[in-house]
C-alpha cells in the first residue's frame, strides 16, 4: 500500500508518541538505533542486500521458494501488472514471470504452500488491498510455482516468462468490507488466512479452508484476532506461517511479531491466535511491507518498499520479549 497520505501521517505521529525521532534520510529508524546503543534490545543478526531487479519499486509481498530452495519471490504493490520476480539471497535477479490469467488491482502479499495437486508447490498472491472498502470481493491467485533455471535471469518485465494458468479464488468477509495486506497459507493443510489492517488495538483473522474453495465467491470465516503490542495499533502489513506450521509471523512498519503454538501439549493451529506475541526487532527498514520465514524456518526474510528495494534476513534469536 502507498502510505503517503493520511495513513502515513498517523504512523509518523504515533511513532513520535512512542519516543521515536524522525526517520533518517536513508530510512533508518534512529529510535531503534538509540535503543540498541543503550542496550535495551539485543544486537540483531541481520544480513541485507539490494534487490537488483530495476522493476521492483514497491516490494509488497515475499515468499521463500519451495521448488527452488534458496530463492525468493516478490511482487510490486498497486500500479504494476501481474508480475512475479525471483531473486536469491544476495539480491540477484533470477527472472520475471507474468501470472497467466491474473489481474493486479492491489496486490498486497503472497505466500507459498500446497495446492490441489499433491506434492506440487504453489504460489498464492493476494489481491486483497481495499483502502476505500469499496470492493464487493477480493481475490487470491493460486498458481503452480515455476521452476527457475539460469537462463530465466534474462527475462524482464517487457519480456517475461509465463506461468501456468492461475486459479482465481474470490472471497468476501462475513462482517463487511476490510482492507488487508497480510496473506498466509498453512504449509500442510493449504488453508488460506487473511489478517486485516485495522489500525485499532486488535484486527480480525479470517480463514478459508482449502477443502471449501469454490469457483464462486467464497465467504471467509473469522477465526481469531491479533492484538499488536505496538502503540501504532494493528497496522499489519505482511505475514507468514512457518514451514513446520507451528509459528506465525506478522509485521508492521517497524517490527515483527511471532505467535507460537504451545510446546508442551498438542494444540490445534487455530489456538495460535490466542497466544501472546513476542516482539522481534528486525532493524530499520524504509517501509516494512513484507515478511516470510526462510525455508529452514530459522530466520525471517523481509523486504521494504521504495527504490532500490532492499532484502533482509534476520535470525530468529532476535526475539526481544513477550508482552
Amino acid at each position: 500500500m502507498r502510505e503517503l497520505q493520511g495513513g502515513f501521517l498517523i504512523i509518523v505521529l504515533a511513532a513520535c508518541a512512542w519516543g521515536c525521532t524522525a526517520l533518517g534520510s536513508r530510512g533508518r529508524d534512529r529510535s531503534y538505533a538509540a535503543m540498541e546503543a543503550a542496550g535495551r534490545v539485543p544486537a540483531v543478526a541481520r544480513r541485507e542486500a539490494r534487490l537488483e531487479e530495476p522493476a521492483l519499486e514497491e516490494s509488497s509481498g515475499v515468499a521463500a521458494s519451495r521448488r527452488n530452495p534458496g530463492l525468493f519471490w516478490t511482487h510490486n504493490d498497486s500500479g504494476d501488472g501481474p508480475y512475479l520476480y525471483a531473486f536469491d539471497g544476495r539480491g540477484q535477479r533470477r527472472g520475471v514471470w507474468h501470472v497467466t490469467g491474473a489481474r493486479a488491482e492491489d496486490w498486497e502479499d503472497m505466500a507459498a504452500g500446497p495446492g490441489p495437486e499433491p506434492g506440487r508447490a504453489y504460489l498464492y498472491v493476494g489481491d486483497i488491498g481495499d483502502n476505500d472498502r469499496s470492493r464487493a470481493y477480493v481475490t487470491v491467485y493460486r498458481v503452480p510455482e515455476p521452476q527457475v533455471v539460469p537462463d530465466d535471469a534474462r527475462s524482464t518485465r517487457r519480456r517475461p516468462r509465463a506461468t501456468e494458468p492461475a486459479e482465481a479464488i474470490r472471497f468476501k468477509y462475513p462482517d463487511g468490507r476490510h482492507n488487508a495486506e497480510a496473506l498466509l497459507v498453512h504449509p500442510s493443510t493449504g488453508d488460506i488466512y487473511v489478517v486485516v489492517k485495522s489500525g485499532e488495538p486488535g484486527c480480525g483473522v479470517y480463514r478459508l479452508r482449502a477443502a471449501q474453495v469454490t469457483a464462486g465467491v467464497n465467504t471467509l470465516e473469522r477465526v481469531g484476532e491479533f492484538r499488536s503490542p505496538s502503540p501504532l495499533g494493528s497496522l499489519v502489513t505482511g505475514g507468514a506461517i512457518s514451514p513446520d506450521g507451528r509459528r506465525v509471523v506478522l509485521c508492521d512498519y517497524l517490527s515483527a511479531y511471532e505467535l507460537r503454538l504451545p510446546e508442551a501439549t498438542p494444540a490445534p493451529f487455530e489456538s495460535v491466535w490466542r497466544q501472546t506475541p513476542a516482539v522481534i526487532q528486525v532493524g530499520p527498514r524504509r517501509q516494512g511491507e513484507a515478511v516470510c520465514y526462510r525455508l529452514d524456518g530459522l530466520a525471517l526474510a523481509l523486504t521494504s518498499e521504495g527504490y532500490p528495494a532492499m532484502f533482509y534476513e534476520v535470525e530468529l534469536k532476535a526475539v526481544v520479549s513477550s508482552q
